[in-house]
């Protein structure tokens, strides 16, 4: 099996251990070849390259893919490692059915790890997952998939969690390549698991913030039962935007010693959330609880604030662009390893046009789309 595949690969996912650093292409390089060698005529890193210049041109599909290939110059082909026939040694372009098949058969876990940002020496890492609605088939359902983002919204890397099964057996192996030392790490309710903690403290000796909700009944009761009224490390924001206005009231409280029954605890957080929505005028209120290894003295309450919205970063910067910019949720590709992958080039594309300076995604393939066969080279570092 593939670490980070949903059906069964051909190939392994590559290690990581020395590639940190290199270029895209040198990176992608360590990719297997899952295509048997008779036959082959196109390079295989070259169709990846094609692949994700196209998605940061803004194409969404195989078709559009293919497209872009078919119209690009020479000199494009040329810097992307195409194939050379004939005595000119003219650069033909891979066919919309080989860019096809080479998408389905990569290793997904190798092309999310190797085309993904290294979390090490960041503040924290926000883990949650989405639905690929557009690729569920007849009986087969949609490809689920669960990602890692750095707090300053650089992916990290992905991974498709099988059928039959949820986020929580795939919490470990999705971040067990990286270096994690003196991380953060936030995730939703779903992920408070106790192997979890263990996992990321005592392996990879990282940190953990982690909201609490009715899955872990008792934990959540004892949790809403301390005495947050004669909290004095407290800390209250209030922000206006998206139409609504928000105070959050975020109050944080040493539990160690207090018999909580869950591994490292040091911290117990409850944020109070009042939002107003500016047109209508109602009000809403919620409360959430969340727990942490971090000291006081390592985290204060405005701190853990923080640690806390850093969780909608993915949800926010990630979901919604792919959704919204790239329209994931339409695309049909459901076969083989094409939706995990052509997320994968989504998540490259984003965090291509975020490292130049693009904070909006939309803009930025519109401006790449001006010079739609020279500026995704560029931003890729190909030359």
């Amino acid at each position: 099996m593939c670490r980070q595949s949903a059906t069964v690969c051909l190939t392994k996912s590559p290690s990581l251990d020395g590639v940190a650093g290199l270029p895209l292409m040198e990176r992608l390089r360590v990719l297997p070849d899952p295509r048997r060698r008779r036959g082959v005529r196109r390079p295989f890193v070259a169709v990846l390259l094609v692949a994700a210049s196209a998605v940061i041109a803004g194409a969404r599909s195989y078709a559009a893919i293919g497209q872009w290939s078919a119209n690009a110059p020479q000199h494009a082909l040329a810097r992307l490692g195409g194939r050379a026939v004939g005595a000119l040694g003219v650069r033909v372009a891979p066919s919309a059915a080989t860019i096809r098949r080479v998408v389905a058969l990569a290793c997904p876990g190798g092309l999310a790890d190797l085309t993904g940002a290294d979390p090490a020496g960041s503040d924290s890492v926000a883990v949650d997952g989405k639905a690929a609605r557009g690729s569920r088939h007849g009986e087969v359902p949609a490809a689920h998939l669960l990602a890692a983002m750095t707090g300053d919204g650089r992916t990290v890397t992905q991974l498709r969690v099988p059928g039959k099964t949820n986020e929580i057996t795939c919490f470990a192996s999705l971040l067990a390549p990286f270096d994690l030392s003196g991380v953060t790490v936030t995730a939703d309710a779903l992920h408070t698991q106790r192997a979890h903690v263990r996992f990321l403290v005592e392996e990879k000796k990282a940190h953990y913030l982690l909201v609490v909700k009715a899955n872990q009944p008792g934990l959540h009761r004892r949790l809403r039962s301390l005495p947050w009224k004669d909290v004095t490390a407290r800390r209250y924001d209030r922000e206006t935007g998206h139409g609504r206005r928000e105070t959050r009231a975020t109050r944080a409280l040493t539990v160690t010693g207090l018999g909580l029954d869950f591994p490292h605890a040091a911290q117990a957080v409850r944020i109070l959330r009042h939002r107003t929505d500016l047109r209508t005028g109602k009000v809403g209120r919620q409360t959430v609880y969340a727990i942490t290894d971090l000291t006081s003295r390592q985290a204060s309450p405005q701190r853990l604030g923080q640690l806390a919205r850093s969780q909608w970063i993915i949800e926010n910067r990630l979901h919604f662009v792919r959704d919204t910019t790239f329209a994931e949720d339409a695309s049909k590709i459901h076969t083989g390893h094409g939706p995990d992958n052509m997320a994968t080039l989504r998540n490259l594309a984003i965090n291509t046009l975020r490292a130049a300076g693009h904070r909006s995604i939309a803009a930025g393939i519109r401006h790449v789309s001006y010079e739609p066969f020279t500026r995704p080279l560029d931003l890729l570092g190909i030359d």
